[in-house]
């Protein structure tokens, strides 16, 4: 086995030029455009493609919610996943908004996350399907999901019994964002005590959200998590609609007691979640989707189909080896020659 000397520093007496790597990996990056896959779970009628719609500035999903009386309730009654190609400032972003039906919502909601986590774990087995094959793609189509946001319902209580068992699920498989949705209908006090008690539920439980600890951060990145971990679960207001306040539109909510501005601080959370998911996690997401959750799921699949090759294999020996045991302890018929029996 061949060992590498420890490299030493070496100081240049001019200049080369491969402080341009930087630039020539952005520009390969530009060229072929970023993907984004994240997944919305919660119960009908928190508003979670109000909230897609508002982070992303456009209007990429439909709601659910009825406009007028006369219109039938509508709900997601089966996983969709809706396309987009957004650009700004010269960045191609493919976006891919996975919509799941509203957990929950039936009277026996036993085993209801079962198709949301088989969806995930499909996207994992689909991507490592296309890794092992022999003429693999230049560039494998990713769609493995790189953020869950998962919504909790405004009780100000605490979080219901099947939040924890499908928070404790996707945490297994998928990087979570806990929201508190349409959190203007909380007070202020209610909405610190309510994110209070989350975070111990979460605590209790041992459930893992994301962002997660690691020994590759930096101070700015360990402090900047840090913020976020105190901030989780986000309470957020989402909005289509623009007002006008103080003679400028924002985008926002009007009821009798005033104008609730999604993009300011005072009033929610929703800066700091979009922020945190589209300026300074967007790349880290990823990453922490194809080294922990999907490295995960590969290692357990290839140590099955390794276990199983070893088992096959035995089998094939034991059975050969049966048949040699068969062989050997069948008599030896004498051979009968023309003058009788040959000895």
């Amino acid at each position: 086995m061949v060992t590498m000397a420890e490299p030493q520093k070496v100081t240049l007496n001019n200049y080369v030029g491969f402080d341009s790597i930087t630039n020539q990996i952005e520009k390969k990056l530009l060229k072929r455009g970023f993907q984004f896959n994240v997944i919305v779970v919660g119960q009908t009628g928190l508003g979670k493609s109000t909230l897609i719609n508002t982070i992303f500035a456009a209007h990429l999903i439909d709601s659910k919610g009825r406009t007028s009386s006369e219109e039938p309730f509508r709900q997601t009654t089966e996983i969709q996943t809706v396309s987009h190609l957004i650009e700004e400032n010269g960045i191609r972003l493919r976006l891919n908004i996975v919509d799941t039906p509203g957990y929950g919502d039936q009277v026996n909601n036993e085993n209801c996350w079962e198709p949301i986590i088989k969806y995930i774990k499909d996207q994992h087995s689909a991507y490592l399907r296309k890794e092992l094959t022999a003429m693999r793609e230049r560039y494998i189509q990713d769609t493995r999901i790189h953020c869950c946001l998962f919504f909790i319902s405004p009780t100000g209580h605490a979080l219901k019994p099947i939040d924890i068992v499908v928070l404790k699920k996707l945490s297994e498989v998928v990087n979570v964002v806990p929201v508190i949705a349409k959190s203007d209908s909380l007070t202020m006090e209610e909405r610190v005590a309510f994110k209070q008690r989350i975070k111990s539920e979460l605590s209790h439980h041992n459930i893992k959200l994301y962002p997660y600890d690691s020994d590759e951060l930096d101070d700015n990145e360990i402090a900047l998590n840090e913020r976020i971990k105190q901030m989780i679960p986000f309470a957020i207001v989402g909005s289509e609609k623009n007002v006008v306040i103080d003679g400028k539109s924002v985008r926002g909510r009007r009821n009798r007691w005033g104008v609730i501005n999604v993009e300011n601080e005072n009033h929610c959370e929703f800066v700091h979640l979009r922020d945190f998911l589209t300026r300074t996690h967007l790349q880290d997401l990823i990453e922490t989707t194809a080294q922990i959750h999907y490295e995960a799921f590969r290692s357990k699949q290839l140590m099955a189909l390794k276990e199983s090759s070893s088992n096959k294999q035995q089998q094939q020996h034991d059975h050969q080896q049966q048949q040699q045991q068969q062989q050997q302890a069948q008599p030896v018929q004498p051979q009968v020659g023309p003058g009788g029996p040959v000895i």
